[in-house]
């Protein structure tokens, strides 16, 4: 069986990150990366605690939960956990989970790049918890928090949920709503993809695959679609590129989510005759079961299965240095835009 693809990384991940220096005794600013969450291990027993909080919350499933929370604990949950718990152990790391070692390293690149600012991480569900995030920094003498979601596209089901929480810490906290245009985050995701051409050649196709979210919810005015599309075309133009592919993973329950389906493209592209693709995931900050898992083996032997020979998944950006330089420019930008009372 194939191996997960680990990307490579500005430092060993699976060697502990250096203790994180004091906070600052006088009144500082904060930036709290957040992500969404991973497992604390890749148990039974922490998978199950991680999924019942996500699959919980109203902006990721709406249904009301008198009719929502027996479904969930008596089948979703039951049906899940087990192999849920097994895929994560076939991507974790003695660190952690991939996307809390990346999120940790990423909130660790960037603080140097803000020395008068205190940058830490969080997710949005299971630990570091957001809400205990800004009440710890509040205390630690933070004046103003500037939360900024690691998604670079904007949702209802992920930014929003976010804010959700933001608001509800109240003090001077200010979200990032997206950033799926930034230029040097355009840049860095375009230099992720030269380098991996440089270093192994280029696939027959470049496929962009974007997480998927219901088309009801676009349907309603999510502008996640249209922002997925408009990054995937300044990536495009960043590398002077036609004929991108843009694709949606991950669909959950018999909805229709978005398409097209990631999966369905692959199975197409091998019944035509392609040999060779490469993958990159840019609405993910930093990889994941997501993306090492479901991309880069099973989307990769489903390929395979279909004629392919090759499916290389070209990893996130991660703890990069130019992922964090980018960011520090986003967030020192925000900061500076942001006018008392507003």
């Amino acid at each position: 069986m194939p191996q997960p693809v680990h990307p490579p990384a500005t430092a060993n991940p699976i060697v502990p990150s250096p203790a994180r220096p004091p906070a600052p005794a006088a009144a500082h600013d904060a930036v709290l990366l957040v992500n969404l969450g991973t497992p604390d291990a890749p148990t039974p027993e922490a998978v199950r605690r991680y999924l019942r909080e996500f699959l919980s919350d109203r902006r990721v499933v709406s249904l009301p939960p008198l009719l929502w929370q027996p479904i969930l604990r008596l089948a979703v949950l039951p049906l899940r956990v087990e192999r849920v718990a097994g895929l994560y152990r076939g991507i974790w790391l003695d660190g952690g989970s991939p996307l809390l070692v990346y999120t940790r390293g990423l909130a660790e690149a960037m603080a140097p790049l803000l020395p008068d600012v205190r940058v830490e991480h969080a997710m949005r569900y299971g630990r570091p918890g957001l809400a205990d995030a800004l009440e710890r920094l509040r205390a630690g003498g933070a004046r103003r928090v500037l939360v900024l979601p690691l998604y670079p596209q904007y949702s209802t089901t992920t930014t929003a949920s976010v804010d959700d929480v933001a608001q509800r810490a109240g003090g001077a906290v200010r979200v990032v709503q997206d950033y799926h245009l930034e230029p040097a985050w355009v840049d860095a995701v375009a230099g992720s993809i030269r380098a991996a051409w440089a270093e192994g050649g280029r696939g027959e196709r470049l496929l962009f695959s974007f997480h998927g979210i219901p088309q009801r919810v676009v349907d309603a005015g999510d502008p996640y679609q249209r922002q997925c599309r408009a990054s995937t075309d300044a990536i495009a133009r960043a590398l002077g590129e036609d004929g991108i592919l843009m694709t949606f993973q991950s669909r959950f329950g018999k909805e229709r989510w978005l398409q097209p389906y990631t999966d369905a493209t692959l199975r197409a592209l091998g019944d035509q005759g392609v040999k060779r693709v490469d993958v990159v995931c840019p609405g993910f900050a930093v990889d994941c079961l997501e993306t090492l898992e479901e991309i880069a083996l099973q989307n990769a032997e489903l390929f395979r299965e279909h004629g392919g020979e090759s499916l290389r998944y070209i990893p996130c950006l991660n703890d990069a240095p130019s992922h964090a330089r980018a960011l520090a420019v986003l967030a020192s930008r925000e900061l500076a835009a942001w006018v008392p009372g507003r």
